[in-house]
């Protein structure tokens, strides 16, 4: 088992093991770098997954405590739990539906074809389509994404003949979509078994997760150590201002530093900007890498909402692929809908406790009953469109509330912008057409609930006067410092984020590789 000794400043500490620090992890490697990577959760597995929705829950969700402010409803019905991602190895790589999107060419140029929006802080991303497009594929082939690489598409369940129906019937064109689940066997893992609990940990493995994919590869190489149930504290840095390593509290509850030659931070769109800006000093006032005063704004959790329906007959939406169906045809520009962006409508199954949860939170009475009732009469659907960068959307720390390690707890503000509300009423009349259509009895117009979609916070920049790091996701004021998640975006776009984060994660190993190589970092 590799192991690096704390005072060893030439390896890259990775903080945080999902989507964009996992890969990231295992593609340095390959290249030949050493690699110390942090995880503040404890590595589950195929065998210890529990197809149980509350346990699971308690098993991989990040519910260190946070506080939430804004007009958002989130805030009223989940004030500690405005996201839901994972404390775990993997991290939300465990718990995410797989729907693997690439962006359109507009959408990574908003500023531009949006305008002035007024209320939203646009920009246009310091990338292109073109410039991302061969590592997008290399990303889907990684990944193992259908209906790419000659790979078939996932076969539609109850949940989606109904969506399928439904859209056909108002025009709309439904597929089972482009998802990062094996639908027939690939790279040693085994192809779905439509069990039905894609967030609860993927129990056959067909789902791509770093937690198997990524990390035990990184850890075949010989070059990574992978450090779980370590939790970063403030990341240090020298008279220069050169990130020097990393202070975290380690499985044993004792502070622990880590010297590094980089530093990549991949700690979701909450946590990253948090450790920024615990990581203020003399010479970083205002939080490391923060001379913009761009960290921890921007926040972006996509315009979301649900929208369930029951009929006269059974569906059992829960038995099968929980979002493999997909309808694209509102993700386009119209702005003759009243909305700039767009959105797509994907399938969604959620279980009885969930539900029970979600549907209505703090809802009771006949109404609800009724609901409950029907459950096994249900049909669901998710909304995810673009949501819009506002300054004032931000992530900040607590003035006096500390977690379990004393340390300021980050509150999460959010207020809709009028596109978004525009945007999301848009969504749930299509889609109560569209379950009308198929004879639906009721249809229930669900809110948003804690999103796995955080965006934003340390966004791309081509001036860091406007953000935080540039195409590379270096930190423009500290060049050995990398931002490695989500929190890179510049702009939301309506796609879901995973692909992008894994795609970006493959492209800045290459330039961290190549600028240790020629030492420039």
């Amino acid at each position: 088992m590799t192991s690096y000794k704390h005072d060893d400043n030439s390896v890259v500490v990775i903080i945080g093991s999902g989507a964009g620090g996992g890969t990231l992890a295992n593609e340095l490697c390959q290249q030949g770098v050493k690699v110390v990577l942090l995880e503040a959760g404890r590595r589950q597995s195929i065998g210890t997954f529990i197809n149980d929705e509350w346990a699971a829950f308690s098993q991989l969700t990040w519910n260190d405590k946070r506080t939430t402010s804004g007009s958002w409803r989130v805030a009223r019905d989940f004030p500690n739990l405005p996201a839901w991602i994972c404390k775990t190895v993997g991290g939300t790589t465990t718990h995410w539906a797989g729907a693997s999107l690439r962006f359109q060419e507009h959408e990574f140029r908003a500023r531009s074809v949006y305008g002035g929006l007024a209320g939203a802080n646009l920009l246009d991303w310091p990338l292109t389509l073109q410039e991302l497009e061969p590592y997008y594929a290399r990303a889907e082939d990684k990944m193992g994404v259908t209906r790419t690489n000659d790979i078939p598409g996932l076969p539609g369940n109850n949940n989606f003949k109904v969506f399928y129906n439904g859209a056909t019937k108002i025009g709309y064109g439904a597929t089972t979509g482009r998802m990062a689940i094996n639908s027939q066997p690939r790279a040693n893992r085994a192809s779905c078994q439509q069990f039905g609990f894609c967030f609860q940990g993927c129990k056959t493995g067909a789902k791509w997760s770093t937690l198997y994919t990524e990390i035990p590869a990184a850890e075949e190489t010989g070059r990574l150590e992978l450090r779980e149930g370590c939790h970063v504290a403030r990341i240090e840095h020298d008279a220069a201002g050169k990130a020097t390593g990393v202070v975290y509290f380690d499985a044993n509850g004792k502070e622990q530093r880590q010297k590094a030659r980089v530093v990549c931070v991949a700690g979701n769109a909450i946590e990253t900007p948090r450790l920024l800006l615990m990581s203020a000093s003399a010479k970083f006032p205002d939080g490391l890498a923060n001379s913009s005063g761009q960290v921890g704004r921007n926040y972006m959790r996509h315009t979301t909402g649900s929208v369930y329906a029951t009929f006269e007959q059974p569906v059992h939406m829960y038995r099968g692929t929980t979002m493999a169906g997909i309808v694209q045809d509102e993700a386009h520009l119209d702005t003759k809908r009243g909305f700039v962006g767009g959105y797509e409508l994907e399938t969604l199954s959620l279980g009885l406790p969930f539900m029970a949860a979600f549907l209505d939170p703090g809802g009771w009475g006949k109404g609800f009953a009724e609901a409950m009732d029907n459950y096994v009469n249900m049909a669901g659907l998710w909304i995810v469109g673009e949501d819009m960068p506002q300054e004032s959307n931000r992530i900040t720390l607590h003035a006096t509330e500390k977690d379990q390690w004393g340390l300021p707890v980050p509150d999460v503000h959010y207020d809709d912008h009028p596109n978004d509300i525009a945007m999301r009423r848009h969504a749930y009349r299509q889609s109560t057409a569209l379950y009308e259509a198929v004879g639906a009895k009721k249809v229930y117009e669900v809110p948003p609930y804690p999103s796995t979609h955080n965006l934003g916070t340390c966004r791309m920049s081509a001036r860091p006067r406007d953000g935080v790091v540039n195409k590379w996701g270096q930190t423009h004021d500290v060049p050995n410092l990398f931002i490695s998640d989500g929190s890179q975006y510049t702009t939301g776009a309506t796609e879901n984020p995973t692909l992008t984060i894994v795609t970006l994660a493959i492209r800045q190993a290459e330039y961290i590789a190549r600028q240790m190589k020629s030492r420039s970092l």
